[in-house]
């Protein structure tokens, strides 16, 4: 690769937080491109995987046996216990049809977001943890999701439809980060300093390209009718807050490791792989909560540097 290339990715690399923000503002004020980059969404989720795997490498990603129990806690913890938690408390209250209800419930009940180990990147952490609970959340997934799914059935299905998500989501995401691993154990070359930046950048570049694509259809609803827009964003705005401040919070209370990976974790879901099998009628107002949410989750790499550093100063 070029030197000067390479230099651009490592310059991109160190103002990654910025990248992402630049991206949501692109998605926001152009509508057409975003329209335009809606049908790669998919494609560039698995070529960010594959970076991020050649970024981190096999042994790093998967740990030690040591490693695994704690991972398979939070991950029961946050993709089953939690959205079940919160379906049994809507349904208590009657509020289960309302579109919000469905979009809450369905993203507390996805796995982590893809670019979780990017952001962790971006904090000056180590990623390993955040690609474990990437790799191991999606893999479990057909069975922490299930319940849920069979419980509110938002596509009608039941649960066959549940595990034909759920499958096709696990070969996509092995292989994507599969093909990775691989190219980081032909080329050892690529953990030296200078390539792992080059590779940071270019996940921050591609994070920056996807959020546009998944706001296609936040333009449209701001020109047509603001208030609503305004109502689902600050829904998602106060969703994610909440989430990632409790986590921090408890992880510190509690004194568990690798605090910020899960509350990366907790925060910033892949919700928007559920649009692949639901309904275009179910999609339509799941697709507006998945546009805003990108806002407070591209943004989680700056709130939660500050969050650090004021509760390091207390």
């Amino acid at each position: 690769m070029p030197r000067f290339l390479v230099g651009c990715l490592i310059w991109i690399a160190r103002h990654g937080r910025y990248c992402l923000i630049a991206g949501l503002l692109v998605g926001l004020f152009v509508p057409a491109l975003s329209q335009a980059l809606r049908p790669w969404v998919g494609p560039l989720i698995a070529l960010l995987l594959c970076v991020t795997g050649i970024r981190v490498g096999a042994r790093q990603a998967l740990g030690h046996l040591d490693d695994l129990r704690p991972a398979l806690i939070r991950i029961g913890l946050l993709q089953t216990g939690l959205p079940l938690v919160v379906v049994g408390v809507l349904g208590v209250f009657g509020l289960l049809h309302w579109p919000i209800a469905l979009a809450v419930c369905l993203m507390l009940a996805a796995p982590s977001l893809t670019g979780a180990p990017n952001f962790a990147i971006m904090m000056g952490q180590d990623p390993a943890p955040g690609m474990r609970l990437l790799v191991l959340g999606t893999a479990l997934f057909p069975l922490t999701a299930l319940p849920v799914l069979l419980i509110l059935d938002p596509a009608g299905g039941g649960a066959l439809s549940a595990l034909r998500l759920s499958f096709g989501l696990l070969v996509a995401i092995l292989c994507a980060v599969g093909t990775g691993f691989g190219v980081r154990r032909a080329f050892p070359a690529l953990s030296a300093p200078r390539p792992q930046g080059a590779l940071d950048g270019c996940a921050a570049l591609l994070l920056a390209i996807v959020v546009v694509g998944l706001m296609s259809a936040i333009g449209p609803l701001l020109r047509t009718d603001p208030l609503a827009l305004v109502g689902w964003l600050l829904a998602a705005l106060a969703i994610n807050i909440v989430l990632v401040v409790v986590t921090v919070r408890l992880s510190q209370a509690r004194n568990w490791d690798i605090p910020v990976p899960t509350a990366i974790y907790a925060g910033n879901r892949n919700i928007a792989l559920f649009l692949i099998v639901l309904p275009e009628e179910v999609a339509a107002p799941l697709m507006i909560f998945v546009g805003c949410y990108q806002i407070p989750m591209y943004l989680t790499p700056v709130l939660l540097s500050r969050l650090q550093r004021r509760t390091a100063s207390a």
